[in-house]
């Protein structure tokens, strides 16, 4: 990050925290800045994705110039005659069969975002709530896990409220967001940007290539855009309306709780005995902000009689030599089982055409990525597993484009895979995940 950016944010960050009721009422010409759009452009870039209704690629743009296409935008900004562009839905799909829509920004739109986010985050991060693990610094899913360990195995909170809320990005209230946001932002143009975002329309392409455009955001005056740059910190900023109702009743020291919250995930641990009034007192606080909570995936789980799934993990007693019960965590079997479909499906006949070396490429990112996030608790049997199939999907492809059957063993020993082609070689022991870790 560029040296003048950072010092931006230090210097709004340190002004929200010493004055926790200022508002900030010259932020615009923050945002405009050539170093805030140079840095939020190269963040963008790095995060790749598709194209948006325009069709606008990061190809297209760097061919023009993204000097020049900056400047466009910026003169935009400046003149205050920036309008976002509607959002294009794509569909994708849930473990559980289903499809979640997803609006997807134009990458102009996403750049203003960015750059916004920028100038915002550090403002809104002097008052998120400790609780809050999600897109902050310094924070991320597997500190939430480690967290929710240490309460139910070392603080005895062993009764915890897994609670799951209907479509939350969506239902979130237009207009007790903007207030939250009104609380620290006093710029016009800052917040009628967010409101123009929170209202943008959104466009699906048919079958046949025509555009439907659906105004379901402005009609309903709900819902944050998924998908955007923008949403996770709007979320974050409308999940501390929870957590500061939860302690302004005193829930905490009521039913002497701890709750740990990742984007729209979250659990409650709580002392044996008081977690049914805290799933109570929860579900009426969630009602107030305008959330539902869906009962029949909310549950209340008793360790360690009963397991419980968080951010991709499950938590709860396991056994371990000898058969002594402990508790602990492991990657769920759900994420397991995600990773093998995905192994799967990069392991088939469409892709027969395709060189060796660049199938290794891509299962190598994907189960990189998988493993640097699930390596907590005791994980070598499943690497193994995962190392087992993976080999064996990988050889019998190699066979099938040759237009061979068998395994693939003998004429792809183990030699090949990972000298060779060089297929990533998981952890096959406790000691050399420690290595892998450090």
């Amino acid at each position: 990050m560029l040296d003048t950016v950072q010092k931006l944010q230090s210097s709004l960050q340190a002004k929200a925290k010493t004055e926790p009721g200022y508002r900030f009422y010259s932020l615009w010409d923050k945002v405009y800045r050539w170093d805030i759009l140079r840095e939020a452009y190269r963040r963008c870039r790095r995060n790749g994705g598709a194209a948006g209704v325009d069709m606008e690629s990061f190809e297209e743009i760097e061919n023009q110039g993204a000097e020049e296409w900056l400047g466009k935008l910026r003169e935009e900004l400046v003149g205050k005659r920036y309008r976002p562009k509607p959002l294009l839905r794509v569909w994708i799909p849930k473990s559980n069969g289903k499809q979640r829509p997803l609006g997807i920004p134009t990458i102009r739109d996403r750049v203003v975002q960015m750059a916004m986010v920028l100038v915002l985050s550090p403002i809104f991060e002097a008052d998120l709530c400790d609780e809050q693990m999600g897109f902050r610094p310094g924070r991320d899913a597997k500190l939430a896990v480690r967290l929710v360990y240490y309460q139910v195995s070392q603080k005895g909170r062993q009764e915890v409220v897994d609670a799951d809320l209907s479509n939350y990005f969506n239902t979130i209230p237009h207009g007790a967001l903007m207030k939250c946001l009104s609380r620290r932002v006093a710029d016009g143009q800052m917040l009628s940007v967010l409101g123009m975002w929170l209202k943008a329309p959104v466009e699906e392409r048919t079958s046949k290539g025509k555009s439907q455009r659906t105004t379901e955001a402005k009609d309903g005056g709900r819902g944050t855009p998924q998908g955007g740059v923008i949403s996770p910190l709007l979320a974050n900023v409308y999940f501390r309306r929870f957590l500061l109702a939860w302690k302004k009743f005193k829930f905490q020291e009521q039913f002497d709780s701890v709750v740990v919250n990742y984007a729209d995930d979250f659990v409650i641990c709580c002392r044996p005995g008081k977690g049914t009034a805290a799933r109570v007192a929860m579900t009426r606080i969630m009602e107030k902000i305008g959330l539902q909570v869906n009962e029949e995936k909310t549950r209340l789980v008793r360790v360690p009689g009963e397991n419980f799934n968080f951010l991709g993990y499950t938590i709860g007693r396991f056994y371990g030599k000898g058969g002594k019960p402990y508790i602990g965590t492991r990657p769920s079997r759900k994420a397991v089982m995600r990773l093998l479909r995905e192994i799967h499906e990069q392991t088939t006949s469409q892709w027969n055409a395709s060189e060796p070396e660049v199938r290794v490429k891509v299962l190598n990112e994907m189960i990189r990525g998988w493993a640097g996030y699930f390596n907590q608790g005791p994980v070598v049997n499943i690497y193994k597993r995962i190392q087992t199939y993976t080999d064996g999907r990988l050889r019998r492809w190699l066979m099938r484009r040759r237009q061979k059957r068998g395994t693939g063993y003998r004429q792809y020993p183990d030699e090949f895979l990972y000298g060779k082609l060089g297929l990533i070689q998981l952890p096959r022991s406790q000691i050399d995940l420690s290595k892998a870790k450090a």
